[in-house]
């Protein structure tokens, strides 16, 4: 066994701490690991070179090319093209929809972003819900698990199996083929789909409920939810409304009487759309709230207000042609997260005024200022297409009804499916290196003009990027150092002998545990080196343990922290106890799958 050294203490000091952090999210996972590469240089525990290697390794440049080429596929609306000849497939059932959508959803998302998947099948998905009177929360969560499991069935699926190859140069193992991975994934994308359409009835939301009383149930709730922002009403203030009181402004409206005020008159005829929370409300205007009969007319009461019979100041910039309302999510990555909507200044900046927020089964419409947004809330807008559109652009939110059609380029589809195939074929029949195969494919989509230079550049999440390439040396001080091959014997002589099928479940469980309490990188970074010297000493094969874990920082099923979790959790209206309940039964069938086919196959 190895002796401990002060260098050993050290990398087990910055690993400790970033786990620390990663779990209290102090500050954002990609600043951790850009502290790691930083420290761990001054501490003398990598060379300068190691510390920035990561940046420009193999995985990162792959991973900026998937995202690019996940972008491109979006721009061309190849998942429009997709839903039709599914349908027509599917029919009315349910689980055939399940079955047909989630297996194009996790084909697509083993070549990009299980997220970007994710994203891209969002409204196409609450089209079909709606127009079939399928339970959003039915058909949402086994299409979400489908693009997490979809990452496991080719080597550029996922974040940690991309980072595999490059976490295992320093034992000079042999690198891992696009498609190694391919027969693992299928049957776990298979068993997941399986789980839902034999036992989906007593772990999805609504229990044994059958679908017409659970399609009820949610169109219950939907015109619930309508019932309580109520309808739009035109008003008048009095002419001596603003006398001898305090300012009024819109948000002290909302919180009084729990209406929205969507437009308003700025003396002497300056109409204003979607008006600030601290606009400030004129004597003889007209204003336009929405909001329930009784709240509105006990506004109206109270503060001396006209109520008209229908809308006439604002009735052409009101018109269904004109506005409307719409939902939008809070999407992963997305800068409004951790925001309250004062902070975000919707009304400002896009002249657009929410009006409730949906978490987890609660609606939150008085105090929505100072409510900081999470990932996956869905948010009711209220503005003009035009201004929603620009919103939209920007990509903070995830409309669930799409406003950007005349932005898609179909007419580039081909392009971007040809580009796709020669980055695969490259791989496949040359073996040249992954991140040349995909960064090529990505070039080839900016100069046929399926992409801009500038919206590639957009497209990358560089956060992601600097969360890889920041961890990436964490990995090799825990190799240089020795501290792998201590923790690792450390273990071993604990537990005693087992068999390497044991050891194995071991680690991915272990795998498991880790990507539900930090990033998947993160788990993968620090378990990738352990188990490799695990199964060195144990007389494992050390590919097969890294392949564990590469596979299992993908089992992150029971609670809602992966970002495809996060994203659905809202328009499908699920609690945490929703994912607890189904996400255990799928990730004991991961288990159990992944070890099968591995003792199989490998």
């Amino acid at each position: 066994m190895p002796t401990l050294t002060a260098d050993m203490i050290l990398v087990m000091i910055m690993i400790g701490i970033a786990v620390f952090l990663f779990i209290v999210e102090w500050v954002r996972v990609d600043v951790v690991a850009i502290l790691m590469m930083v420290t761990l240089p001054l501490l003398h525990l990598v060379t300068p070179a190691e510390a920035f290697s990561g940046l420009s390794s193999n995985a990162v440049v792959s991973i900026i090319a998937v995202i690019i080429i996940g972008a491109g596929l979006d721009k061309t609306g190849v998942v429009n093209r997709l839903v039709g000849p599914i349908l027509k497939v599917a029919g009315n059932s349910q689980s055939r929809i399940i079955i047909f959508i989630s297996l194009t959803v996790a084909i697509i998302s083993s070549f990009m972003q299980n997220i970007g998947a994710a994203a891209l099948f969002l409204p196409a998905v609450q089209r079909i819900s709606k127009n079939l009177k399928i339970p959003i929360g039915k058909l949402l969560m086994p299409i979400g698990f489908s693009a997490i499991l979809g990452g496991t069935v080719t080597l550029v699926g996922s974040s940690p199996l991309i980072l595999l190859n490059d976490l295992m140069i320093p034992f000079k193992l042999k690198p891992f083929g696009l498609f190694d991975v391919t027969p693992v994934g299928l049957a776990l994308v298979g068993a997941g789909i399986a789980c839902f359409v034999f036992f989906g009835r007593f772990i999805l939301p609504g229990g044994k409920t059958d679908e017409q009383a659970a399609a009820a149930e949610e169109r219950e709730e939907e015109n619930h939810i309508m019932e309580e922002l109520g309808l739009p009403w035109e008003l008048t203030t009095p002419e001596d409304f603003t006398h001898y009181r305090e300012p009024v402004t819109v948000d002290a409206l909302r919180r009084r009487y729990l209406v929205n005020v969507v437009a308003l008159v700025e003396p002497p005829d300056f109409k204003v759309l979607g008006p600030a929370p601290d606009q400030e409300i004129r004597s003889g205007v007209d204003l336009v709230v929405y909001g329930q009969e009784k709240d509105v007319r006990r506004m109206a009461e109270e503060e001396g207000m006209a109520i008209k019979q229908d809308l006439e100041v604002f009735k052409g910039e009101l018109a269904e042609h004109a506005s409307g309302t719409v939902e939008a999510v809070v999407a992963p990555r997305s800068n409004l997260a951790g925001k309250t909507l004062n902070q975000v200044d919707l009304a400002e900046r896009f002249q657009v005024a929410p009006l409730a927020v949906y978490r987890q089964g609660m609606v939150y419409r008085a105090e929505l200022g100072e409510l900081p947004l999470r990932v996956g809330d869905a948010v009711l807008l209220h503005g003009t297409w035009k201004r929603l559109e620009l919103l939209h652009a920007e990509g903070s939110l995830l409309f669930t009804t799409p406003l950007d059609a005349d932005q898609l380029r179909p007419e580039k589809a081909m392009f971007a499916g040809i580009w796709l195939g020669v980055a695969l074929i490259m791989v496949i029949v040359f073996k040249i290196q992954l991140s040349v195969c995909l960064m090529t494919g990505a070039l080839g989509m900016i100069i046929t003009r399926v992409l801009s230079i500038d919206e590639a550049y957009q497209a990358v999440d560089w956060r992601t990027v600097f969360l890889l390439g920041g961890l990436i040396p964490l990995g090799i001080a825990t190799e240089k150092t020795g501290a792998a091959a201590w923790i690792a014997h450390t273990v071993l002589n604990a537990i005693g002998t087992v068999e390497p099928i044991v050891l194995l479940a071991v680690i991915g469980l272990l795998a498991t545990v880790f990507t539900l309490v930090i990033s998947n990188v993160g788990a993968t970074v620090l378990l990738v080196p352990l188990v490799v010297n695990m199964a060195i000493a144990a007389h494992t094969d050390p590919r097969m343990a890294a392949l564990v874990v590469g596979l299992a920082t993908s089992n992150s099923f029971i609670l809602p922290t992966h970002q495809v979790n996060a994203l659905y959790m809202g328009p499908g209206r699920y609690r945490s106890v929703d994912f607890m309940k189904a996400g255990t039964v799928v990730s004991v069938i991961f288990l159990i799958v992944m070890i099968a086919m591995l003792y199989l196959f490998y």
